[in-house]
C-alpha cells in the first residue's frame, strides 16, 4: 500500500518537473516541422547523459535540429564536419606556444561544448573517431599533460549517409555500441514538406526562443533517475536482450545462424535508462511496458550483429526486433 502511495506521490513530483518537457517541443515545433521522432530521440539523449548516431540522407534537417535544442537551452554548440585529413587536435584542441610568455599555452578544441554534431563521422580516419569516443565515455579530454573536464551537460549527435560509402571508415561495432540510440531518419510527409517549403520562404525564418538554462538539464537529469522501474519491467528488458543473444531459446530459431553476437549487458542498461527517459517525456512518474518497446529499435539496432547468412536473406536488425517484441512475453 504504501507503494502505490509511494507511486502516486512521485508521479505528481515527475509531472510538476517535466512540465518543461512541452515548453521545448512548443519550441522546437516552431523550427522543425515533422521530424517528431529526431525531437524525441534527442531529448531522450538529453535526459540520460546518452549520445545519439543518426542515419539519413542529407536536408533532413539533422543539423537545425541539435542547433535548435541549444538555442532553447542556452547551450554551447559545435559543429564538426568530420573529413579524412581531420586531425585528433582539430577536436580536442593542442599546446601553442606563446612567444609573448614564452610557455606552450593550451588552446581547445571545438569538443568544448555542450551540444557538439559531428557531421558525417565515418569520413575521418580511425584515431579521429577514438579520440571523439573517448571525450563521449570519458567526459574529459587530455591536451599535453592536461585533463580537462566537459561541461555538462555534454550531448553529441554523430550523423551517417547512407547512401555514399566511398572514401568512409565504418566505424568498429566496439564504438557504435557507445552511442545511447542509433536513429534512422526518413523523408517528411508531403503534408510536412509543403510547411517546410513555406516556412523557408518567409522572409524571416522562425527563431526559438531561450526558455532553459543548462543547469535545468542537469537537474532534470536527476529527475529521471527517480523514475520508477518495476523488477517486472526490469524482468522484460533481460528477455529482450538476451533473446538477441540466444534467439533459438525464444522460438526464434531461425535466426540462431544469422546473428553473430546480441546485445551486451550495455544494451539492458541503456534500455532501462532510455525507457525512464521515455516515461519523463510522457510526463509519467513509472515505466510502462510500451515506453520499452517504444525505445527498443533505437537502443538495439546498432547491437545486434549479423553475418552474411543474414545479409544474403535480406534480414535486417529491425526485423529481428520486431520479431522478439512480438514474441517475449510482455508484463
Amino acid at each position: 500500500m504504501n507503494q502505490e502511495v509511494d507511486i502516486k506521490e512521485l508521479n505528481e513530483r515527475i509531472q510538476k518537473e517535466s512540465s518543461f518537457v512541452d515548453l521545448i517541443n512548443i519550441e522546437m515545433n516552431k523550427v522543425i516541422i515533422g521530424q517528431k521522432h529526431l525531437t524525441e530521440s534527442l531529448m531522450i539523449g538529453l535526459l540520460t547523459g546518452g549520445h545519439i548516431l543518426l542515419e539519413g540522407v542529407p536536408g533532413l534537417a539533422k543539423t537545425l535540429a541539435i542547433n535548435t535544442l541549444a538555442k532553447i537551452i542556452d547551450a554551447k554548440f559545435s559543429r564538426i564536419q568530420f573529413t579524412p585529413d581531420l586531425l585528433p587536435a582539430d577536436l580536442l584542441g593542442t599546446m601553442i606556444y606563446s612567444q609573448k610568455s614564452e610557455e606552450f599555452l593550451v588552446k581547445k578544441g571545438p569538443i568544448f561544448a555542450n551540444f557538439i554534431l559531428a557531421d558525417e563521422i565515418n569520413r575521418a580516419p580511425a584515431k579521429v573517431q577514438s579520440a571523439l569516443l573517448e571525450s563521449m565515455q570519458e567526459h574529459q579530454v587530455t591536451i599535453g599533460q592536461n585533463s580537462f573536464k566537459l561541461e555538462d551537460p555534454f550531448l553529441v549527435m554523430a550523423t551517417q549517409n547512407p547512401i555514399e560509402q566511398e572514401g568512409t571508415y565504418p566505424l568498429p561495432e566496439a564504438q557504435v555500441d557507445r552511442f545511447m540510440l542509433k536513429v534512422v531518419i526518413d523523408y517528411p510527409k508531403k503534408s510536412e514538406e509543403s510547411e517546410i517549403i513555406k516556412s523557408n520562404l518567409l522572409k524571416q525564418y522562425p527563431t526559438p526562443s531561450t526558455i532553459l538554462k543548462p543547469e535545468d538539464i542537469i537537474k532534470a537529469q536527476d529527475v529521471v533517475k527517480d523514475v520508477y522501474l518495476d523488477d517486472k519491467i526490469n524482468k522484460y528488458i533481460v528477455e529482450i536482450v538476451f533473446a538477441t543473444r540466444h534467439p533459438e531459446d525464444y522460438k526464434l530459431e531461425k535466426y540462431a545462424d544469422m546473428i553473430s553476437f546480441g546485445g551486451s549487458p550495455r544494451a539492458s542498461i541503456n534500455l532501462a535508462r532510455a525507457a525512464k527517459a521515455f516515461a519523463f517525456i510522457k510526463r509519467r512518474g513509472y515505466v510502462i511496458p510500451e515506453d520499452v518497446r517504444a525505445v527498443c529499435p533505437d537502443v538495439l539496432r546498432h547491437r545486434i550483429g549479423l553475418n552474411y547468412e543474414a545479409e544474403a536473406n535480406n534480414i535486417t536488425s529491425e526485423e529481428i526486433i520486431t520479431d522478439i517484441l512480438n514474441i517475449v512475453e510482455v508484463p
